[in-house]
């Protein structure tokens, strides 16, 4: 059975207009589609376009050229953006940017209350949200007394109040310390877990190596496709576009040059344990003992 494409990115360009006379092209004949359940992330280094194709993704910008299709809509009708954006939420860099009300509860249900959902039903999808990213216990809480980890949640909460399909993550948790972006990843995992298609734009590549699907952006255009594994494999490539590995896949890669016997497409911490006991125990039978 075919994957289902929810997202339809076709031969977008994109410019941004500085004045009248002045454009800076960004994206350049940018194609790909973002399947209902999967979790796809996009990388590259500063400048290559990344950021600015997420923004596409629920209409915030509109193709110069080419165009979105978001489960069938156009992302240039206007008229439609609301319903566009309930099927594929945004977060962003900064939370404090999102975050509009004075308590956590009446942030997460400014939205609801914008498309005029009914009190109960309110109060229900505000339950659910915050409960989705353990934040039920903070409800009554003002925002600026909460961590930069805890606002992050409270600003994917209010967008998981809407009911998307889609949660896109743009450099989500580049702002926050290690702590914090384990809070965030842990919420991500459980969402994604539950069905939730995930897109996240980030240069931590150690999020990356959890995704199913990894797009390597340079020059506004998509220039490496592949598992996290597969695009990982090609370290040298990488490494000219600006962009890091795992750890645990540097690791492997040195090993494997002086023990050839190590495998080097490792890329999660724990799999360089397993590799280490099962040559450990492979020497050991090896040598009787």
């Amino acid at each position: 059975m075919s994957k289902e494409a929810i997202i339809r990115v076709q031969n977008v360009s994109f410019s941004y207009q500085m004045n009248q006379e002045q454009a800076i092209p960004v994206l350049h004949g940018v194609s790909f589609e973002v399947y209902s359940g999967e979790y796809l992330a996009i990388i590259g280094h500063n400048g290559s376009g990344k950021s600015t194709i997420s923004k596409h993704l629920n209409g915030i910008l509109t193709p110069s050229e080419g165009d979105v299709w978001v489960h069938g809509i156009n992302t240039r009708e206007k008229a439609r953006i609301h319903e566009i954006r309930s099927r594929v939420g945004m977060v962003f860099q900064h939370p404090d940017n999102q975050i509009v009300a004075t308590i956590v509860e009446d942030d997460v249900a400014f939205g609801l209350e914008n498309i005029g959902v009914a009190p109960t039903e309110m109060k229900e999808r505000v339950d659910f949200a915050l409960e989705a990213v353990g934040m039920s216990a903070f409800r009554h809480r003002p925002p600026h007394h909460l961590s930069g980890g805890q606002k992050q949640r409270v600003a994917i909460a209010g967008i998981l109040a809407m009911k998307p399909q889609c949660l896109v993550m743009d450099e989500a948790t580049s702002m926050l310390d290690s702590y914090g972006r384990q809070e965030i990843l842990g919420v991500v995992r459980k969402l994604h877990r539950q069905g939730m298609t995930i897109v996240t734009v980030t240069h931590h590549m150690s999020e990356v190596a959890e995704a199913d699907r990894v797009l390597v952006m340079e020059g506004g255009q998509i220039v490496m496709e592949g598992t996290p594994r597969e695009v990982f494999a090609h370290q040298e490539r990488l490494q000219e576009l600006h962009l890091d590995v795992p750890d645990a896949s540097r690791i492997a890669h040195l090993v494997h040059r002086q023990h050839p016997a190590f495998s080097s497409s490792l890329i999660h911490n724990h799999e360089i344990v397993e590799e280490v006991k099962r040559l450990h125990i492979r020497t050991a039978e090896a040598s009787g003992s």
